[in-house]
């Protein structure tokens, strides 16, 4: 369906988009149907952030993503303070630019006091904005580890829960990780400080959610308001998707749930090839729709964890086709069903491409099996 085509009719008879055109069209937003010209820098801001629960998948993402990437791409931006790595969206750490961090992290707070109802029995008795004062007199004095933290916390408070010191900390304040954490080829800590002391600038007030919403679209759509939801881990969006209805279109997905989109955003003629890609651990195409299934077809639910970890994964034709991982200096690619002799070669093409991006200086071999254990 081309842009030309589409006209703002009311939601019962907004046009119906299947399962591949929403997966090309996500994959066009994701710059994961062809490789874009991008900065790293535009990357990570036009993606809202790349998912960073370890060191490095925001590498492999932006691998899979941008032409001519190299990770001192990234890492450079991290050294320089350009991106940070915070707990933002799904109460997950994110690598996020300096701008989004300072933005992102107020529209989340929300959430983030949520989940300190968790943790109220292990409060008992804590003024939390005193906390909040104190927390933040330490880490803007010298960058503190979380057990450092808690340790000076439970000072204050000896008898409250240390491990509900410590999250009351990360909920109150946006704590950032220090280089050299997060830094390609380099090893360090956690230790944090805060957003405004790293960024040596202030961060802004909690922003009304609807240039989000938009954003979101861009990078995400066409997509409901389950979904955005579902990417933030906040609730009560509907409003904002409301207000800027008559700047939105919509359609139906293949069970009628409404979906919004941006009037000019690409969507590609489903039958557009889809290369192989191979995605690291968390990648945000995989966690950031309540429907997955315009990325992971039904039969494969769940086949991309193992226990409470993430396995690498690999698409083919645009969907979820297995899994992979590097050991023994061999990438080991494991599909979920029977590749032809044409997707097999594009597959190994694929991994020997990233293999050169990541591992230009390391010997691969690139072999079919099994992936156990984590990934």
């Amino acid at each position: 369906m081309t842009k030309r085509s589409i006209t703002r009719t009311p939601a019962a008879q907004a046009p119906s988009l299947g399962t591949r055109a929403l997966n090309r069209a996500t994959l066009e937003r994701q710059l994961l149907l062809s490789r874009s010209t991008r900065s790293a820098r535009s990357a990570v801001e036009h993606l809202l952030g790349l998912q960073a629960q370890n060191v490095k998948p925001p590498y492999y993402a932006l691998a899979a993503r941008l032409d001519g990437f190299t990770p001192e791409r990234l890492s450079g931006l991290m050294a320089d303070r350009e991106t940070v790595r915070i707990v933002t969206m799904r109460s997950t750490i994110h690598t996020h630019t300096a701008e989004d961090c300072l933005t992102l992290r107020p529209l989340v707070q929300a959430a983030r006091d949520r989940e300190l109802n968790a943790f109220r029995k292990g409060l008992a008795g804590v003024d939390l904005d005193r906390l909040a004062v104190i927390a933040r007199e330490l880490v803007e004095a010298e960058p503190r580890t979380m057990a450092q933290l808690r340790e000076a916390l439970l000072a204050e408070w000896p008898r409250a829960d240390a491990q509900s010191l410590s999250v009351a900390a990360r909920c109150r304040l946006p704590l950032v990780q220090v280089t050299p954490r997060g830094l390609w080829g380099r090893s360090g800590q956690v230790a944090l400080t805060t957003a405004e002391h790293w960024l040596g600038r202030p961060a802004r007030p909690a922003p009304a959610p609807d240039e989000t919403v938009l954003r979101y679209l861009a990078a995400f759509g066409p997509a409901s308001v389950k979904d955005m939801q579902t990417w933030a881990g906040l609730t009560r969006l509907r409003d904002a998707f409301e207000r800027l209805r008559p700047r939105l279109v919509t359609f139906r997905d293949p069970s009628g749930t409404e979906l919004f989109d941006l009037p000019d955003a690409p969507r590609p003629d489903p039958e557009t090839p889809a290369p192989p890609r191979f995605l690291p651990e968390f990648d945000n195409l995989l966690l950031s729709h309540a429907d997955r299934t315009r990325v992971v077809p039904p039969e494969y639910r769940g086949r991309a964890w193992h226990g409470n970890q993430a396995h690498r994964t690999l698409l083919v034709d645009g969907f979820l086709a297995g899994v992979w991982k590097l050991e023994q200096g061999a990438l080991l690619v494991e599909p979920f069903g029977k590749l032809t002799r044409d997707q097999r070669s594009d597959v190994t093409a694929e991994g020997e491409r990233m293999l050169g991006t990541m591992h230009g200086g390391e010997a691969y071999d690139v072999r079919f099996g099994t992936v156990t254990g984590r990934a």
